[in-house]
Order: C-alpha cells, then structure tokens, then sequence
C-alpha cells in the first residue's frame, strides 16, 4: 500500500516570549547569529543578560514517528495543548518543525481553524476561486465544482459579500466545502467543525467519509469521540507532545478517555477563577466529584456520580435556585437540571455551605462530559454566579450493568427498559 505521510522523529519547540524584531533584515541577522552560535546582534548586553535569565522553552512535539498509506482516515485525539494542531500546521507547512523530517506525497487541503486560507477582503466567490489556484487547480476544474461547492455550503445568498463580514459558522462552512470537494489526495481537519450546527457536523462527517472512500487521505483532529468512531479507521493518541498509542479507534479513544482526567480534576477550587458572571451575591467557592465515597471524576456506567457543592454567600437568602448544565466535549448539550425538579428549597445561610448533589446510577455513553453551573434567582431575573464550562468528568466502559460492545455512534444515554411479550 502507497504511503502519503512519512514522519520520523519530528520535534517542535518554542520560546515563550520571543518575538520578531520588526523588520526582516535585522530578524535574518539574529536567525544568522543563531545558526553560527552567536548571540542575537540586535540586543543590547543587559537585555541579552535578561533573556539567557528568563528565557523558557516550551515542546509542542517531541520524537514524533508514524506513517500513513492512502486511503486511511486516522482520528488524531488528545487533550488541549498535547501537540495535535501543531502537526497538522506543521504538515500543512503553516510552521515549521525544530527538528525531523516529513514527507508527503500528494495535494493537501486543510483547514485548521476559522479563518485560515481565506482573505477576509475578498467575497466568498474569490476565495473559492484563490484556494482552488493555491491547491494548483486550473480554472476550468474549480468552475466544474463551483456551484457544487456553493450549495454544500448553502451561503449562495453571500457568495458575493466579502467573507469578513461572515459569521463564524459560515466562514466554516465555506471552506470546509472549498477543502472538501476541491479533490485534495490528503483533507486535513481540525476541531473547526466544532462550530457549526449539528445538522452541518453530520454533513461533514458524510462528505468526508465519501472522500474517504474514493480512496483519499485524511487526518481529523477531534474532541468528538462519536465523530472519530463514525469516521476513522486508525486512531492516534497525542500525549504531552507524543504519540502515546497508535492503532485500533476503539483503543485509542478508551486510552484517551481514562487519562484524560486525574484525581486533580476531581476537586477545584473557584476561589479565584476567572470567566465567570453574575452579581457575586452567592458564589462557587469549590466542587468536588465522588465515584461512592472515592474523589475521582471517572466514572463507568451505573455508578452514582456525587457533587459536593460549595457556596459563599455575602447575605441570606431563599430564593436560590441552581441549574447544572450537562454537555458532551463537542458542546452538544445533553441535559439541565434544577433543584426545583426535586423539590429541593435552600434554607437562608450566610457564609460558606456545602450541598450534596448525587445522580444515582448514571447511565452516559462512554465519552468526556462537561458541566456548567448557574446560579440565581428562582424567577432567573438576577444571576448570582455562571460558569461554564465548571467542571468536567469520564465515563468509562467495563460496567457489569452492560450486556453488550457500546458503539462510541450509538447516542449519548444507555437505556434499559423492560421488555415483555403481550
């Protein structure tokens, strides 16, 4: 089988801080220097002094190695930071490595986040017609796809309007269609699909997977374990700047799944978080998840998932009421619940208190799952605290409950009813 990608011990390092200098000669001069082991020309003694001080280097790759033939669909997954959007920019040549080789044979569309490749002056009809010449199409080839490429995107009615005046999701859905039908040997996609709506996602995971089965290369970075297991057929695993597993979805995603928690993530403290709103009256001061009477925030299906809740309140008060709200890593929300629904009234308090939240027998589909608080009055016409996302948890496969393989497509609960013949 033809390979299309050859890695071999790629490395990407980066220092924290360092910046050009503002023009490209005195930028070539320091690279220069670099190179001859001297010190950059274009700095003072005590600012030299300072850098070789301060100065820090962060790995976003390191040593790594695989391969991939023609034809596979391989689902890179990992946690944020672990080095999977800087392999693709490096094999979409948007930066270079530090060290290492990679080869690739054949035409690479990417698109790695929302705005890359497209010149927001220029109206979504140039840009399809600019991205077809960077791919090396003729004309003739991208006119044959234009109205094609137009109708998947369904923003016929702002072909003509410059692309900076989009939105978000339509930017995204014009170039995912640009890098989808432009007939690339090798799609690369990243986490961007996580802005459009469900129904497109699942648009796109139908065109790629048609792509894919014309015998093209892809590459697809994702958080959404359900779109990775309907997708791919290879499955990489990126940890700390390294391929951690690579071979079966099913394996790399279960590998995933349980290291992508630590008994860390199972108690936080929100005395000084940031990204939160509301008034401050009544605040989250700390959360912690238990598994029985363990802290951990991993989790199989059937085990009773407990969170203890703790709040500051400045003054007593009745009317609270608290909204948790469930959502899967891709954003798609799943549930909301209050403690209205249980009938549950807080007493007044003042200072801090801790609350009991328990869900007994969880039923979640293996996956990451997000949680969001909000905190307000019981008519929602002021909001003492908002934070979304909290806190996050995992549940695993291996319950005892479960009488069967789960498919990662399969849905977002496990239901058991009962059955009966009448």
């Amino acid at each position: 089988m033809k390979k299309v990608i050859k890695i071999e011990n790629l490395s990407k390092e980066y220092r924290l801080g360092e910046v050009g200098s503002g023009t490209i000669s005195r930028d070539i001069n320091a690279w220069w220097a670099k190179i001859k082991g001297k010190d950059n020309p274009n700095l003072r003694i005590d600012q030299l002094q300072e850098i070789k001080k301060l100065s820090e280097y962060h790995k976003a790759l390191s040593d790594v190695s695989f391969e991939v033939n023609e034809g596979e669909v391989v689902g890179i997954i990992g946690r944020n930071g672990a080095g999977k959007s800087t392999l693709l920019k490096i094999l979409s040549r948007v930066t270079t490595p530090t060290s290492g080789l990679f080869k690739v044979r054949g035409r690479i569309a990417s698109l790695l986040e929302v705005g890359t490749g497209f010149n927001p002056d220029l109206t979504g009809r140039d840009n399809i017609f600019l991205n077809g010449a960077i791919l090396g199409m003729k004309r003739s080839e991208i006119k044959n796809k234009f109205d094609e490429i137009v109708d998947f995107s369904g923003v016929e009615k702002f072909i003509d309007t410059p692309v900076k005046r989009y939105s978000s999701g339509m930017y995204v859905r014009l170039a995912f269609a640009v890098a989808a039908h432009l007939d690339p040997e090798i799609l690369i996609v990243d986490e961007v699909l996580a802005v459009g709506d469900v129904d497109f996602q699942n648009k796109c995971l139908g065109k790629m997977s048609e792509v894919s089965k014309s015998g093209r290369t892809i590459l697809f970075v994702s958080h959404n374990m359900q779109a990775v297991t309907q997708l791919c057929t290879r499955g990489i695993f990126f940890e700390n700047g390294s391929v951690s597993y690579d071979g079966g979805v099913q394996e790399a995603i279960k590998q995933y799944l349980t290291k992508s928690v630590s008994s860390k993530d199972a108690e936080i403290d929100f005395t000084n978080v940031i990204g939160r709103s509301g008034n401050g009256s009544i605040k989250v001061s700390k959360i912690q998840l238990f598994n029985k009477d363990q802290l951990t925030s991993q989790f199989l299906i059937g085990d009773d998932l407990k969170i203890k809740l703790f709040l500051n309140s400045k003054e007593a008060t009745r009317d609270i009421k608290i909204a948790l709200h469930f959502y899967r890593y891709d954003e798609s929300k799943i549930a909301n619940v209050e403690n209205a629904d249980a009938d549950f009234i807080f007493d007044a308090f003042t200072g801090e208190k801790c609350f009991e939240i328990t869900f007994p027998k969880i039923n979640f589909y293996p996956d990451t799952y997000k949680v969001g608080i909000t905190i307000g009055t019981f008519d929602w016409a002021n909001c003492y605290d908002k934070i979304i996302p909290c806190f996050e948890f995992v549940v695993l496969e291996g319950s005892l409950l479960v009488k069967r393989k789960l498919s990662l497509n399969g849905g977002f609960i496990y239901l058991v009813p009962e059955w009966k013949a009448v």
